[in-house]
């Protein structure tokens, strides 16, 4: 029986290329998509969703509007540099027809969650504002979850948006501080893994060549995206952040986890770092980390395993 999903997200590029994935494997039942700012304001990456859901010929798959900025801070602002300004590469899209439910994200989550409880994974792949705001509203939300799957991070690498942090987590650190301190199931898939999987300029012709909806629109959608990460990063091609959590999880054996309690930075020159206790006993644990639930982080990956299943499953939706 197929994994019932709610996808939580900022799209985004590499968002999209997560949510296509998504819809076609045939291993998971996207039964909604949440929306927050990030990549772009909500009012963007909402439009994007339902833009990506219309290409899918997924009008079935509800969308709420979430949150518009962090809960404790003001919002950072959208990377047009990295996914335009429209959040999708900066092709020209027409307006969607399809339109979000009246209920807010952090609601139409919760309720989606109480409707299935016990049979819902959350995959957040935007800054976790949504997920905070409905766990401060609905104490009982990890009783009710299978799995929380989190694109963001980074345990023992350095950061992407600052030197020391990554970019969904230091767009809201409050937020991501109560999701990883909940009492529930939470894998993060962050830098640690997704600066090992790069997926090269020919896949990514292989992927974008065929004439259809999903394949026009990553064409369209990925240039200026590549472009970034070849002329900023140095790399053939684009790292693989989001989709990583799809691979996790279809294929959680290719990666490598370890387990430990995660504090977010919330303050100073090192906001939204998310920090592991390495050590072995919460007794020993200082007390910032004691009585946190140990958080799964991906530390190691088979980035060949990975990127074969992302080829694979774009195809599939092609």
């Amino acid at each position: 029986m197929p994994r019932k999903l709610i996808i939580d997200t900022d799209p985004g590029v590499d968002d999209a290329i997560a949510i296509l994935m998504a819809l076609a494997a045939s291993q998971l039942d996207v039964i909604a998509l949440t929306t927050v700012f990030g990549n772009a304001s909500t009012d963007v990456t909402t439009t994007n969703a339902l833009t990506l859901l219309e290409i899918a010929d997924r009008a079935d798959i509800p969308v709420a509007r979430g949150a518009s900025k962090p809960i404790a801070s003001n919002y950072i602002g959208p990377v047009p540099q990295v996914h335009g300004h429209n959040g999708l590469g900066d092709a020209p899209f027409p307006p969607p027809q399809l339109a979000p439910v009246a209920e807010t994200a952090a609601d139409f989550l919760y309720a989606g969650v109480a409707e299935h409880a016990g049979e819902v994974t959350i995959l957040a792949l935007g800054p976790l504002t949504n997920l905070a705001v409905a766990l401060q509203q609905h104490p009982d939300l990890p009783s009710l979850v299978d799995e929380v799957v989190i694109m963001g991070g980074n345990a023992l690498v350095p950061g992407n948006a600052t030197p020391v942090a990554e970019a969904n987590i230091n767009n809201d650190p409050e937020a991501a501080d109560l999701v990883f301190g909940a009492d529930w199931d939470v894998t993060m898939v962050g830098l640690d893994v997704t600066h090992q999987i790069n997926l090269s300029s020919a896949a990514i012709k292989r992927i974008t060549i065929a004439d259809t909806p999903a394949a026009r629109l990553l064409a369209d959608a990925l240039p200026l995206y590549q472009g970034f990460f070849e002329a900023r990063m140095g790399i053939d091609g684009i790292y693989v952040h989001d989709p990583s959590t799809i691979a996790f999880l279809l294929e959680p054996g290719a990666f490598t986890t370890q387990a430990w309690p995660i504090r977010v930075e919330t303050e100073s020159f090192s906001r939204g770092k998310t920090w592991p206790n390495l050590g072995d006993t919460d007794d020993s644990a200082p007390p910032a980390w004691r009585g946190r639930p140990r958080v799964k982080v991906c530390t190691d990956a088979d980035a060949q395993r990975v990127l074969d299943l992302v080829e694979s499953l774009l195809g599939a939706n092609q």
